[in-house]
């Protein structure tokens, strides 16, 4: 089998209650389909010792953003990609806010350096409500304020084709991850699919959805979803706007280039 020549990257970013954990094992399923290895790297803010949420402190989410790249390290020579959840960008906008947004430690110029080592952030949106965990926070005002500072950081830390965007209602167990990873694989140059693993002929979307001008499911705002019937569709574009408090949809800048919704896909 031919492996991809380096080692992908790829992170599922955003606050907290957003469904990064779902959409992140989600896409590690998409990619061993596909006949790639993969190694996944868990969230490590519930191992810190030193506190998380909204009293977190700035050497806590110090801890965090370094566990963080020490489990990158650790994990990303294991496989072909590591999809992890939570990446430095979104640890740095807690670190900021932990720190009343004055970099005390100085670390800027290494988050910006690391944000490099991704080959896809996908950023997920908050459109709905937080609930409780027993762990992390149900403030949508904290929420709110790390989403603001993603709105500012990830546009400047991250290239335009290397950063995605989904609002966390659309992550469901019928959204389609084909797209996204074709994304990665074009990021990397590579193909997507392992020598012998099959390409399946192009799905057709049921009549009864209703088919809109580019052949996918048609109505809907973001992604196209039209009621309960349709598939939810990928926005690969960049977000102009967090989406503020819970039950806002944050509009989308869409990419140019064609979505390949269930295109080349092998069958499940």
């Amino acid at each position: 089998m031919t492996t991809w020549a380096r080692h992908a990257k790829i992170a599922f970013v955003g606050s907290h209650g957003i469904r990064k954990t779902t959409a992140a094992h989600a896409f590690v399923g998409t990619l061993q389909r596909a006949g790639r290895s993969v190694e996944y790297g868990r969230e490590v803010v519930r191992d810190n010792p030193l506190g998380i949420n909204e009293t977190a402190t700035g050497e806590a989410q110090l801890w965090v953003l370094v566990s963080q790249v020490r489990q990158e390290l650790e994990l990303a020579p294991k496989a072909e990609a590591l999809v992890t959840d939570r990446g430095v960008v979104d640890n740095y906008a807690y670190y900021l806010r932990a720190c009343g947004m004055v970099d005390r430690f100085d670390i800027e110029p290494f988050v910006r350096a690391w944000s490099g080592t991704y080959d896809l952030v996908v950023r997920l949106l908050p459109d709905i409500a937080l609930q409780a965990d027993g762990v992390r926070s149900t403030s949508d005002a904290f929420r709110d304020e790390i989403e603001s500072i993603l709105d500012r950081i990830l546009p400047a830390f991250l290239r335009p084709e290397r950063l995605a965007a989904l609002h966390a209602s659309e992550v469901t167990d019928e959204t389609d991850w084909w797209p996204l990873a074709e994304r990665l694989a074009k990021n990397l140059g590579e193909p997507l699919l392992a020598e012998g693993v099959p390409r399946a002929r192009r799905r057709r979307p049921p009549a009864a959805r209703g088919v809109g001008q580019q052949g996918f499911p048609a109505g809907g705002a973001v992604g196209g979803v039209g009621g309960d019937t349709a598939a939810p569709q990928l926005e690969l574009g960049l977000p102009t706007q967090s989406g503020g408090a819970r039950g806002e949809s944050a509009p989308l800048i869409r990419d140019q280039e064609p979505k390949l919704l269930g295109a080349n896909r092998p069958e499940e």
